[in-house]
């Protein structure tokens, strides 16, 4: 009874916070449930981001669902990255079964089956609100890095992006920077007024740059470049006092890496330029959760991995938290898991030497505690249970409790079809971004002067028209292109070709 007395005494002091708070569960102490103990994290540290880990099957997602609750109720809206697409449930009421009513007889807590009002949200071609961005507002930097261009090509995605912006070319979407590039690599006048104004482009590197971008189109990027531009903004709703849960449906990320990689680097960097600093505001404005994060470590570029990297020691003065659920501490790089405030380990299984090792790396994230034997009760965790360890109100880590987590209150399962027609039917922002808006841009624009450049040609004389010279025809024309062709002959081609610094920009 002493150790009882002493670990409720504990935990108390250092888990009941004395501004707003949210309750994941009661903590338990050899197997057992204490009531008296609620696992509480403040509102104000929620923004210093967290991790939810485990071995599948043990309850993540559920953790997940309670926690988006609980900050719906609080009034903070949240956005699900929801990879696995068993997540739309929370938009309808829960069912008492005897599991819950077990489980909340043994916290003492009351349980209130409800719907949490949800946004469906999708960057293909899914039924929800449509997050587009144009490639304008995506910029040179980000695009060069997700087409993943080498430092030359970076160099002259740049000078496209500012010969479009001099030439009063919009670039809304990938078929506008696709014509630019037509244009400054076919057309004489493009070509010259590139070569004028900004240098000397190969083409073997604008032709590079266009297949990239191919390369993204057939990842479904298309769909997702375009107006009318999502406002992050929109991300941060309340209905009736509580948060709207935002739900990205991206079944279909293995298959399209890139694409999600241009969304994530889009989304980071819209909301760290959008949202103002806000201090100790004491709650979050919004928290993003990315579930089965080690698939986007695993399967996105580099860019994306240290885009992540940046923005969660960035962004949390944004008021803005990001969550990571995978299965293993070590699925997050290791300058993203020092970042991490809240850690919720749900049991891990120690079937292989691998595993092992991966246990114990996990154990050594968590501070050391005399009430429980980590590296042994972390292989025992029943379904629903987790070691947390968080951030009190003065940012110090709290103990590591072994918690007895509380249901969700929305159903923990999908949503019919008929469910999620009705739900996007009833959705004001389904309406406001549904149809792609296509104002006249780039393409348009030099669609319609390359037309009628053609048009004009047989009109200038009566002769046959014949095709513009090539750069190296226009070279030999010249009267330092003759002098060029005597001395070849008389030197030889290799020679020459190395003089005049031509040899490596043929193509």
């Amino acid at each position: 009874m002493a150790g009882r007395t002493q670990f409720i005494e504990a935990l108390n002091s250092r888990y009941i916070p004395k501004g707003d708070h949210i309750i994941l569960g009661k903590a338990m102490l050899d197997g057992e449930v204490v009531p008296e103990v609620n696992v509480s994290i403040p509102l104000k540290t929620v923004n210093r981001h967290g991790l939810i880990a485990g071995a599948t099957g043990t309850g993540k997602t559920k953790t997940l669902q309670v926690f988006a609750e609980q900050l719906s109720h609080a009034g903070v809206p949240s956005l699900v990255l929801d990879i696995k697409g068993d997540f739309s449930g929370i938009a309808e009421a829960g069912t008492k079964n005897p599991v819950i009513e077990e489980r909340y007889a043994k916290t003492q807590l009351p349980y209130q089956p409800q719907a949490f009002p949800v946004e469906l949200m999708t960057i293909s071609g899914e039924k929800g609100v449509k997050l587009r961005a144009t490639v304008t507002e995506f910029g040179p930097v980000l695009l060069s890095k997700i087409l993943q261009l080498n430092e030359t090509q970076q160099s002259i995605m740049a000078i496209v992006f500012k010969y479009c912006d001099d030439k009063g070319l919009p670039l809304t979407d990938l078929k506008d920077l696709k014509k630019v590039l037509q244009y400054v690599t076919e057309n004489p006048q493009g070509k010259a007024e590139l070569s004028t104004d900004y240098g000397s482009v190969a083409s073997s590197s604008l032709g590079a740059i266009l297949r990239s971008i191919v390369a993204l189109e057939q990842q479904g990027a298309s769909e997702f470049f375009g107006e009318l531009s999502f406002d992050v903004h929109d991300l941060l709703q309340t209905r009736d006092g509580k948060g709207v849960v935002n739900i990205l449906r991206v079944a279909d990320i293995q298959s399209r890496p890139q694409l999600f990689s241009t969304f994530m680097l889009s989304l980071f960097a819209e909301i760290y330029m959008a949202f103002p600093e806000e201090g100790d505001s004491g709650k979050p404005k919004l928290v993003l959760f990315i579930d089965e994060a080690h698939l986007i470590f695993d399967e996105s570029s580099k860019a994306l991995v240290s885009q992540i990297e940046t923005m969660v020691k960035l962004i949390r003065s944004k008021g803005v938290g990001i969550y990571f659920i995978t299965q293993i501490p070590g699925d997050v790089p290791e300058a993203v898991l020092s970042q991490l405030g809240l850690k919720i380990q749900h049991a891990l299984r120690g079937f292989t030497a691998k595993d092992k090792k991966e246990i114990s790396k996990a154990v050594e994230n968590y501070p050391s505690t005399t009430f429980y034997e980590a590296s042994s009760l972390i292989q025992n965790l029943g379904i629903g249970e987790a070691l947390v360890t968080a951030l009190d109100e003065k940012g110090i880590p709290t103990p590591l409790v072994h918690t007895y987590l509380i249901s969700p209150e929305s159903r923990m399962d999908v949503l019919s079809d008929a469910e999620v027609d009705g739900l996007t039917r009833r959705s004001g922002l389904v309406a406001k971004y549904e149809n792609p808006v296509d104002r006249e841009s780039a393409y348009e624009i030099l669609a319609k002067r390359m037309e009628s450049a053609v048009r004009e040609m047989p009109d200038k004389k009566s002769k046959p028209v014949k095709e513009d010279p090539g750069m190296f025809e226009q070279i030999l024309q010249s009267k330092a292109g003759r002098t060029f062709t005597s001395t070849l002959m008389r030197e030889g081609a290799k020679a020459i070709l190395g003089m005049l610094g031509l040899g490596g920009r043929r193509r």
